[in-house]
């Protein structure tokens, strides 16, 4: 009889105790988070976001002068709806899809593979970014307050890349309570400026503006249709980050799915409630875009006044941008690990460190962004033309995903449901489309080319892994286990301890031992010593194996090996050769370097010229 397991399922069984029938109180979990933590180490990205939304409508409908300022709330309150409508989506997303993976695994289910692997292609690219533009955008900041340090600015953005690294390897439970207060600080920060901006008549402060030129055009009397979506489609940039929780369930404490929903739920209120209020003060303070202010500053300015208050706002807005790449480090890694686990990716990203840290996918991020910094410049500019495509991508596949999924689920209120999502798929479908064209010959090209190629690469991975597992069987129960005929074959150069340690694992190994030792045809007086030598120790040790000569005349090592394994296997007399390398393991590290690295060349001739089965024997000093 045969079977064939559930892969998912054996990974599954793998990475969880069994289930043992007896009630017991839910472990601790001190590497998993909180909804708080969650909030804090998840939502970095999306709260950053508030610096640079609003800005961005601002800076679109200012083409239409101090008339198309005017829409800057409409505008906004689209947007935070399009935010409760992604809200409310992503939330059932978490209690449908627990494990994790946000529109990939809302695609994988209901739209086919080829839809869910374009869904975490852009989740990918957008995860990616969100480091580079974050940190990049944070350190800009900083050189604006400190011109001096413009000139190191890529070795900064590798520094706090570094340093967010760092942190997240210690598991994302450690970043979360890492920033925790940076998070706070801004959010309270945001809060008191529209708290305090609402109740005063006009602004405390312009001096942060004094003296900048104004970025509103002259002499516009209009706005038209193509401008609004524009300036939509620039704001929605604040909305990056917002599937980051739907992404990392599984890193969160049991209940986990509560706690994630709760996650979301907080998320979606405190950025709405930002992004809406900051968008009251602008059109109440007739705040206008200047060259080297940003519009949040200037908010700041005018709620705050120009002082304490002003300037810790600023360095908030310092930090948590430079923080902002945590949330990548949290949902990139959960998303890596189930390509993995669906063969789509190379499976050590499926492996779990100390701390339940998907380590390989932390460092691929942090290599992958590290060369963006590098490339760019440390230049936000050159980076910001290629945010929010990837992710508005994946929103409109997420949204279509869940349409089908109440349509199959057909339960109490789906209708309803399937409304909100489509409604959700044509506004992220439409905002999608206005960035990739108004940003296409600003380097979104590269992103359109990118997700097919990446896509392409998924499934060769999986027709890869699909032969391997065809040869290997797996899912078969395999035929009875037979005895083979085997033959070990132990290199030697001289006769020592590491010698006799290496015969007598090789006789515990195989039917029969060979020992083999390459000779030169044509020697020199230093070979013939070395070689009569060993020939004569042999005859007065006798271990009882034989030592064979392999013949060599260009004074090689690997070469002559391969030729004499490749002639036994010709003979077909054993079912399996293993060729046992012996080698001394070092007390020290820096002692690696005082070895003659005999047997790393001897297994790599070995593995590329033969079939045979390579062990390396190390003798620990």
């Amino acid at each position: 009889m045969s079977a064939t397991p559930d892969p998912a399922l054996v990974a599954t069984l793998i990475e969880q105790p069994p289930d043992t029938g007896l009630s017991a109180k839910p472990a601790k979990e001190p590497d998993k988070l909180s909804a708080l933590g969650g909030l804090a180490a998840l939502s970095l990205d999306a709260m950053a976001s508030v610096a640079y939304g609003p800005e961005s409508i601002v800076l679109v409908l200012a083409a239409a002068g101090s008339y198309g300022l005017g829409f800057t709330l409409p505008v906004t309150a689209a947007i935070a709806l399009l935010l409760g409508v992604l809200t409310a989506s992503y939330r059932q997303v978490i209690a449908a899809f627990p494990d994790g993976g946000g529109s990939y695994a809302v695609a994988k289910a209901h739209l086919g593979q080829r839809t869910a692997l374009t869904a975490a292609a852009s989740l990918i690219v957008d995860y990616i970014l969100n480091v580079a533009v974050s940190v990049t955008a944070g350190v800009a900041a900083l050189t604006s307050a400190f011109p001096s340090l413009y000139d190191d600015r890529v070795w900064l953005c590798l520094a706090v890349l570094a340093v967010v690294t760092l942190v997240n390897l210690r598991g994302i439970a450690e970043s979360a309570r890492w920033f925790m207060a940076p998070t706070a600080i801004f959010v309270l920060s945001i809060m008191a400026i529209i708290v305090i901006g609402l109740f005063r008549s006009g602004p405390a402060s312009t001096a942060a503006a004094a003296g900048h030129a104004s970025g509103l055009a002259d002499n516009a009397t209009g706005v038209g249709a193509l401008l609004l979506l524009k300036a939509f489609a620039s704001g929605c940039s604040a909305l990056t980050g917002v599937e980051a929780v739907a992404n990392a369930v599984p890193s969160f404490r049991a209940p986990r799915v509560k706690r994630a929903q709760n996650t979301e739920i907080a998320l979606g209120a405190v950025l709405g409630v930002m992004l809406v209020g900051l968008a009251v003060l602008i059109g109440r303070f007739h705040l206008q875009p200047v060259q080297g202010v940003t519009v949040l500053a200037q908010l700041a300015d005018a709620s705050l006044g120009h002082g304490f208050g002003f300037y810790l706002v600023q360095f908030a807005t310092v930090v948590l941008l430079a923080l902002a790449a945590n949330t990548s480090f949290g949902g990139l890694p959960v998303l890596l690990r189930l390509l993995a686990r669906d063969n789509h990716l190379p499976h050590v990203f499926a492996l779990r460190a100390d701390h339940q840290v998907h380590r390989h996918g932390v460092l691929f991020l942090a290599a992958v962004s590290a060369a963006l910094l590098i490339c760019s410049g440390g230049d936000v500019n050159s980076l910001v033309p290629l945010f929010s495509i990837g992710v508005f991508v994946g929103f409109t596949i997420c949204q279509v995903g869940m349409v089908k999924h109440w349509y199959r689920e057909r339960g109490d209120g789906w209708r309803g449901r399937a409304l909100l999502n489509g409604f959700g798929a044509l506004l992220t479908g439409v905002a999608t489309l206005v960035v990739t064209g108004t940003k296409f010959t600003e380097g979104a090209w590269g992103i359109v080319v990118a997700l097919p190629l990446m896509v392409l690469l998924f499934e060769l991975i999986h027709r890869a892994y699909g032969r391997i597992g065809e040869r290997l069987e797996l899912g078969r129960i395999p035929g009875p286990v037979v005895r083979q005929r085997s033959l070990v074959v132990v290199p030697v150069m001289s006769i020592s301890r590491l010698t006799r340690e290496a015969l007598s694992a090789a006789v515990s190994l195989g039917d029969e031992v060979l020992a083999v030792t390459v000779v030169h045809t044509d020697p020199d007086a230093e070979d013939r010593q070395a070689t009569e030598a060993l020939r004569r120790d042999w005859e007065l040790w006798q271990p009882g194996v034989p030592l064979v000569e392999a013949p060599d005349g260009h004074r090689r090592l690997g070469r002559p090996l391969v030729s004499f394994v490749n002639e036994l296997g010709t003979e077909h007399a054993y079912d399996r050769i293993t060729v046992l390398i012996a080698e001394v393991e070092p007390v020290h590290l820096w002692q690696r370097a005082l070895q003659n690295q005999r047997g790393a060349l001897i297994d790599r001739a070995l593995r590329l010229g033969t079939d045979a089965v390579v062990c390396r024997l190390r003798l620990r000093m």
